[in-house]
């Protein structure tokens, strides 16, 4: 394991920890080798910011909603994939095309679709009668960050279906056999045997969607064009570095942002060892 363990502390480690150097400085950027000492002044001034509060509330609500959903989905869907049935693997293939499309081509096609002036969406919306006028759905801030979770739940179901199914074709089919024997009805084998044996594979899904969800940034980015009301932490941090040539600060963020995934990959873990979904 020598070999990967040096390639890993090579490209996330030493870069980390120069991050968390930088969050000691006022380095600006385009005059970094002249940045002085500054103790923790830039995570008390990122802490009194407002802004960076709202980002992680934004952050936080995205992950909340997003993940469950997209979770709930994903396994109805793996379920349906898992069953026999003729045209399987086309709807298989057909499933993952939304994974398939990178982040940046699908987000602005979706901007695009979305737009108030020329945006499909809207004109079908009218035409249905489901609103009276075309909605500014990337724009307004009451509806900018609801259309963002809806995409991504769209952009990222296929892929909590993907290992979710990859989990239920592992799974022991002589447990489902003998219940079925046994006359257990199929709501009682989901919750009491599917669950329960699904439980780490839906552990490691979650998990994996969690850290995306909270580092999301180019979905965010472009459908909200640099809107500052649906900041997330990773498109604040950005917007420090780039815009404002503050990489202090854009550092602090980026370090609260690291222990933030680290502390929530934790939580997940002792959770999954409770075997909580076991029990219910």
């Amino acid at each position: 394991m020598t070999p990967c363990l040096f390639v890993l502390l090579s490209v996330a480690a030493w870069p980390l920890f120069r991050t968390f150097l930088f969050s000691l400085t006022d380095a600006q950027l385009g005059d970094i080798p002249h940045a002085q000492f500054v103790g923790f002044a830039n995570f008390a001034e990122l802490f009194a910011d407002d802004n960076w509060w709202s980002a992680v509330k934004n952050t936080l609500l995205f992950a909340t909603f997003s993940v469950p959903c997209e979770a709930i989905l994903g396994l109805m869907i793996a379920l349906v994939l898992h069953k026999t049935f003729m045209g399987r693997g086309l709807l298989r293939a057909a499933v993952l095309v939304p994974w398939a499309i990178p982040t940046i081509v699908s987000a602005r096609m979706w901007s695009w679709m979305l737009h108030d002036v020329y945006g499909v969406i809207n004109e079908l919306l009218v035409w249905i009668g489901a609103i009276a006028a075309p909605l500014p759905w990337t724009a307004a801030p009451e509806l900018s960050l609801i259309t963002i979770v809806l995409v991504d739940v769209w952009k990222t179901t296929p892929f909590m279906a993907l290992l979710l199914l990859a989990g239920l074709q592992a799974l022991p089919q002589d447990c489902f056999e003998a219940a079925l024997v046994d006359g257990v009805s199929r709501k009682r084998i989901f919750f009491r045997i599917t669950l329960p044996l699904l439980r780490p594979t839906l552990i490691v899904a979650l998990i994996f969607r969690t850290l995306d969800a909270l580092r999301i940034f180019d979905l965010v980015y472009i459908l909200s064009s640099g809107d500052a009301d649906t900041d997330t932490m990773s498109v604040y941090a950005r917007r420090h570095f780039v815009d404002y040539a503050n990489v202090g600060h854009g550092s602090a963020a980026a370090v609260c942002l690291f222990f933030i995934v680290a502390l929530v990959t934790v939580l997940y873990i002792n959770i999954g060892r409770h075997n909580i979904l076991g029990e219910v």
